[in-house]
C-alpha cells in the first residue's frame, strides 16, 4: 500500500467524521444524520478490497468510539468486520460502476444499524424493532444513501487518479 493512499484515506476519514459530526448534526432531518464514516468504510473497502476496508472501517470505528462510545472498541469492531465482508466484493464486482457501490453502503448501512440495535437495545429487553426500524434504521440508511450518490464517485475519482499515479511512477521505475 502506497503511503500516497493512506494518507488520502487518512484525510477522507478525518473529514467525513468532522462532516458527519458538525455540519449534518446541524442538516438533520428527525434527528436522523447520514452514517459519512459507512460510505468511506465501503467505499474503501470495495474500491480497494478486504485489507483496506478493515483497517478504514477499525479507524472510523475507533474515532466513533473515543469520541461517542461507552465501550471501546464496539464500533470499531463492527465497522471492521463491514469493512472487511464489502472487500470480499471487490472482486466480485466492478467498483466503477456507481449503482451497486450504493446498494452495498445502503446494504451496510441497514447491518450496522440492526446490530447495534441488537446489541445496544434486544439484549436490554427494548424489543420495539418494527419502531427501531421505521424510526432509525431505514431513513438512516436512505439519507445515507442520497449522500452516497454524491460522495462515492469523489472517493472512486481520487482513487482512481492515485492508482494512476502508481502506475506511471511504476513505469518510470522499470
Amino acid at each position: 500500500m502506497n503511503i500516497r493512499r493512506v494518507l488520502v484515506n487518512f484525510i477522507f476519514v478525518i473529514v467525513s467524521f468532522i462532516l458527519q459530526t458538525t455540519i449534518f448534526r446541524i442538516v438533520d432531518f428527525g434527528g436522523i444524520t447520514p452514517n459519512l464514516l459507512m460510505i468511506i468504510t465501503a467505499s474503501i473497502a470495495f474500491i480497494k478490497g478486504d485489507r483496506a476496508g478493515l483497517l478504514s472501517g477499525f479507524f472510523c470505528g475507533l474515532l466513533v468510539d473515543i469520541f461517542f462510545g461507552s465501550y471501546l472498541g464496539f464500533f470499531a469492531l463492527i465497522y471492521m468486520y463491514i469493512g472487511f465482508i464489502v472487500g470480499k466484493l471487490h472482486i466480485i464486482f466492478f467498483s466503477q460502476n456507481v449503482a451497486i457501490p450504493i446498494v452495498v453502503i445502503t446494504i451496510s448501512d441497514i447491518i450496522f444499524g440492526f446490530i447495534c440495535y441488537v446489541l445496544m437495545f434486544l439484549f436490554r429487553t427494548k424489543f420495539n424493532i418494527g419502531y427501531y426500524m421505521m424510526t432509525v434504521i431505514l431513513p438512516e440508511a436512505v439519507y445515507t444513501a442520497i449522500i452516497a450518490i454524491f460522495y462515492y464517485p469523489i472517493i472512486l475519482k481520487v482513487n482512481n487518479a492515485i492508482d494512476e499515479k502508481e502506475q506511471r511512477s511504476a513505469k518510470k521505475f522499470v
